[in-house]
């Protein structure tokens, strides 16, 4: 990706040098350097490819700096990752986020690339050596990455900076000062942009190889329609909170009132991009597998429906970031096995493991929630029981002593979640079919007698399977990662737009075919019976899936299950504006100084508290600060609390 000539660095240095505030354009001396630059086609690209940039780091795509995945709930890490700034986004779960200097802050870097974004929109059609349909494409691109960016600024900050062209760095001050704009303007900026650039964009299978990261036709329909789900979810429609948010002149930044018609938009949005879709071969990744069991089978579905090489997606309907983000998870997660195993790899730290309140949420067998399940015994789930059902064959121990919270649980709790007494498989070999015994001195417990959380050390007694291959050993894992292909990251997959239909429609017009039918074709690939089957034949609440507040609460939940670890809880606490109910809890997990079942499991008593500082302030909390200083120099208004 970093293919840059030296006057393209020289032109970019000269462009954001020019003026401190990273609104303004460049020198009107410049403009001759432009001109040579967008005179042929290699050195347009070259300035394309740095103006996109931006949207495959880190920050968007993968772990370690991606707010979406660290900062929630998820999660539970002691302090090593924090302190050694591998992933301080981390903190901002505790509370600590800063105006001075605010964690996750892609406010600037965003906007150098917006303005970047704007000079190539301007001057691509002066390109000689390019057909006018190849400038309409790449400008239908360079539009819908401007979308994206502004998107991912919306659900960030609110209201932000509207940019339509660069300004001159010669303007009066009071000029290069823009103010926020309405939330909702912003919203139907993203929408303007995103519908004037489907029509001349390519589909995914239709792109040249160095254009993949750019947004497809379906790509940007899809982001289309998440950007118009966000504008119609509580957070960004109705907000009380924000009744006195206002901009320097007194305007309103947000709209208090409540607009169902904003949930009909996104549900056609949704069908829209669910259609085309379907029509282009896109589906859930199912029923290709070659296990010895049905759940194995499942299992192996829901593991593959992350993992799409190069920009090519089958399920992915949007994809970006570099083939290495996707294995970033690899050394916080997989678990530092004692020395002597044959398995040991000294760069695996298994420090980034799932919270209890996450192990809990997976369904049972029937689909249901562990509470509203008639058939699961919920009241002894942290007792000891026994599977004897061959369906469970290589998954849980069969014949021995196993928690009943691991017993019986759906197969994305198994495919997700590595669990004591459960089985993992790390490599491609039978024998490779690991029974995770995590009491303190085996394999997957604590090496050490004591816990010291500035260590990279596991402090609930789970681990996270998700974004990681059961077929590689852990053993040299990231080297072995190079034979599954440049793999990226899953921005919207097929499921999360199946998702969008079944809540938008649900709000919009309550229970109904068009909210169960496509949540059903989720929880079929999930390996779980329809919604409807689930709560009328299994549950002590079977009346929940005829009202919209039951549906709502069963879809969000679904949310949570599907994309767990994938960052997408972040954000949707934060739209359903539930975040403040649910990202104070303390994080819950077993005491891993335990070295037998009793008390390893807190002698059967329920799990302990594992880390405590979980902080969650509203409505400070809700949007991101814009740094204070960016914020007293440019004039802008601050987020409310901060």
């Amino acid at each position: 990706m970093k293919k840059y000539f030296v006057f393209v660095i020289v032109v970019v240095t000269m462009v954001f040098a020019a003026c401190g505030d990273y609104l303004d354009q460049v020198p009107e001396k410049d403009v001759e350097t432009f001109e040579s630059i967008f005179e042929r086609k290699s050195t347009a690209d070259i300035w394309f490819t740095q103006a996109t940039e931006w949207m495959a780091s880190g920050v968007f795509a993968g772990f370690g700096h991606n707010v979406g995945v660290v900062s929630a709930d998820e999660f539970v890490t002691g302090n090593f990752l924090r302190n050694n700034n591998q992933a301080q986004e981390f903190n901002i779960a505790d509370g600590l986020q800063m105006s001075q200097n605010p964690l996750g802050n892609i406010w600037p870097d965003t906007y150098y690339s917006i303005r970047m974004l704007n000079t190539f929109i301007e001057n691509i059609d002066h390109v000689y050596d390019m057909t006018t349909a190849e400038k309409s494409n790449w400008k239908a691109e360079a539009i819908a990455v401007k979308a994206f960016y502004y998107f991912e600024l919306v659900r960030r900050y609110g209201p932000i900076v509207l940019v339509p062209k660069n300004i001159d760095v010669n303007a009066d001050l009071i000029e290069m000062q823009i103010p926020r704009s309405h939330v909702d303007t912003c919203f139907n900026e993203i929408v303007r942009l995103l519908d004037e650039a489907i029509p001349d964009l390519l589909y995914g299978k239709e792109r040249i190889t160095s254009h993949k990261l750019f947004p497809s036709k379906e790509g940007a329909m899809a982001l289309k329609a998440r950007a118009l789900l966000y504008q119609a979810s509580p957070l960004f429609n109705g907000n009380e909170f924000y009744v006195n948010f206002k901009g320097k002149q007194g305007e309103s930044l947000f709209s208090t009132e409540y607009d169902p018609e904003k949930w009909k938009r996104a549900a056609e949005a949704a069908d829209a991009v669910v259609e085309l879709c379907e029509s282009l071969g896109y589906k859930l990744i199912t029923g290709e597998q070659d296990k010895a069991t049905k759940l194995l089978n499942q299992m192996r579905d829901i593991e593959m429906s992350i993992w799409e090489r190069e920009y090519d997606g089958v399920e992915a309907v949007f994809l970006a970031g570099y083939g290495g983000l996707i294995n970033s998870y690899a050394t916080s997660i997989l678990p530092l096995f004692p020395e002597g195993h044959s398995d040991r790899d000294a760069l695996m730290r298994g420090c980034v493991a799932p919270s209890m309140k996450m192990v809990e949420m997976f369904y049972t067998k029937n689909g249901l929630p562990i509470d509203r399940d008639k058939e699961w015994d919920y009241a002894n789930r942290y007792k000891l029981g026994r599977e004897v059902n061959n369906d469970y064959q290589n998954v849980v121990a069969l014949n021995e002593d196993v928690l009943n919270l691991h017993l019986k649980r759906e197969p994305r709790f198994y495919a997700n979640v590595a669990a004591d007494r459960c089985y993992w498989q790390r490599g491609a070999t039978a024998d490779k079919n690991m029974v995770v015994q995590a009491y303190r001195g085996e394999a997957f417990g604590l090496h050490k007698s004591f816990l010291l959380y500035s260590d990279p050390q596991n402090l609930c007694g789970y681990y996270v399977k998700k974004f990681t291959r059961s077929e590689l050993p852990t053993y040299n894992y990231t080297s072995n990662t190079s034979a599954l292909g440049d793999c990226r990251w899953p921005m919207i997959r097929l499921a999360e737009l199946y998702l969008i239909q079944a809540e938008a429609w649900n709000e919009y017009e309550g229970p109904s075919d068009k909210v169960y039918d496509p949540l059903n074709k989720v929880r079929k690939r999930a390996g779980i019976p329809d919604v409807e089957v689930s709560w009328q034949q299994f549950s002590n609440q079977p009346q929940k899936i005829e009202t919209k507040e039951g549906m709502r609460e069963i879809i969000q939940q679904e949310n949570a299950i599907e994309f767990a670890f994938e960052g997408h809880r972040f954000w949707d606490l934060r739209r359903w504006k539930l975040a403040h109910l649910e990202l104070n809890d303390k994080l819950l997990g077993w005491n891993v100084l335990g070295d037998n079942a009793r008390t390893f499991y807190n002698n059967f008593e329920g799990p302990v508290v594992v880390w405590d500082k979980a902080k969650f302030v509203a409505p400070r909390d809700y949007l991101f600060p814009i740094k204070a200083e960016e914020a007293m120099i440019a004039g802008y208004v601050q987020n409310p609390g901060w």
